[in-house]
């Protein structure tokens, strides 16, 4: 069993919080998705990661892509609580010259690995990327992060189909089943099911979990680093807009919204945040 649940859950806490203050000061983005990914990205970002002051440098780094790269928000909330980026600039997302874009660029935040956002893209690198660890015997690990409603791109078909015959089992790539997309349900829009199934018959090493359970993540991370000569691909099943009661499986929260200031002091209060400091996210000194 994982020893620091807590640390971890309390790291998902502050990314949730942090990444809906960037997006209320950017006055648009995507919030539904951040908030599902949340706990996925505090496991990676403390058990998995080294991203933290220069230490992200290394080649022998493991890597994390966001090919759903529409919820960056969770990126950058993990990267200013990591020193990544400077306090004063925590309210700079999706202004003009600011290097806090709307999706990963990776020119100017290198280290999100690549530029991501038009879907199914982002995996595909995650796949080149492993490959080329692999040419180079460098034992590290890729994970990429994709979206429900991008399984639906057919290049990840199409990379999954090439991922199993070179035996990439440094490669783990965890789906945010959240069950929305843009407009609605995934099921009114495009049905995924039988997901896993899917991913088995391409040769990948299947997993499905609880996305929002730490310790399950723990140990689906874990069990895939075990697997020999296959693709690892975790289904983790999570709530669009978790955390946050007016958020929760509401299709609308998926993007292209204005969050209120009304609307982030209720969704901090939701997250547990202490009154004295709730105005220091509607300030935008939250990471000083």
């Amino acid at each position: 069993m994982i020893k620091d649940v807590n640390i971890i859950s309390d790291f998902a806490k502050d990314i949730r919080r942090d990444a809906l203050a960037l997006l209320f000061h950017a006055g648009s983005g995507h919030p539904g998705g951040t908030l599902s990914c949340a706990d996925i990205v505090a496991y990676l970002w403390k058990k998995e990661l080294t991203y933290h002051g220069d230490n992200w440098q290394s080649k022998d780094r493991n890597r994390l892509i966001l090919s759903k790269g529409h919820s960056v928000a969770t990126i950058y909330a993990a990267a200013g609580r990591s020193g990544l980026i400077k306090p004063e600039q925590a309210t700079s997302l999706r202004k003009i010259n600011s290097f806090l874009q709307g999706h990963p660029h990776v020119n100017d935040t290198p280290w999100v690995e690549t530029s991501t956002g038009s879907l199914g893209q982002g995996f595909s690198s995650a796949i080149g990327m492993a490959l080329g660890l692999r040419h180079q015997n460098i034992v590290s690990r890729v994970y990429a992060i994709l979206g429900d409603g991008e399984l639906q791109e057919g290049q990840v078909w199409e990379g999954a189909m090439s991922a199993a015959p070179f035996k990439l089992d440094n490669l783990c790539a965890i789906v945010d089943y959240n069950k929305m997309q843009s407009d609605d349900t995934n099921e009114n829009i495009m049905g995924l099911e039988p997901l896993a199934d899917k991913w088995r018959s391409f040769n990948w090493h299947v997993q499905e979990i609880d996305g929002h359970d730490i310790a399950a993540i723990d140990n689906a991370i874990k069990n895939s680093k075990e697997i020999i000569g296959k693709p690892s691909m975790i289904i983790a099943h999570t709530i669009k807009g978790k955390g946050v009661s007016f958020m929760e499986g509401v299709p609308a929260w998926h993007g292209s919204v204005a969050i209120t200031t009304e609307q982030l002091m209720k969704s901090l209060q939701d997250l547990g945040t202490e009154s004295k400091q709730l105005e220091v996210y509607v300030n935008g000194n939250f990471w000083n």
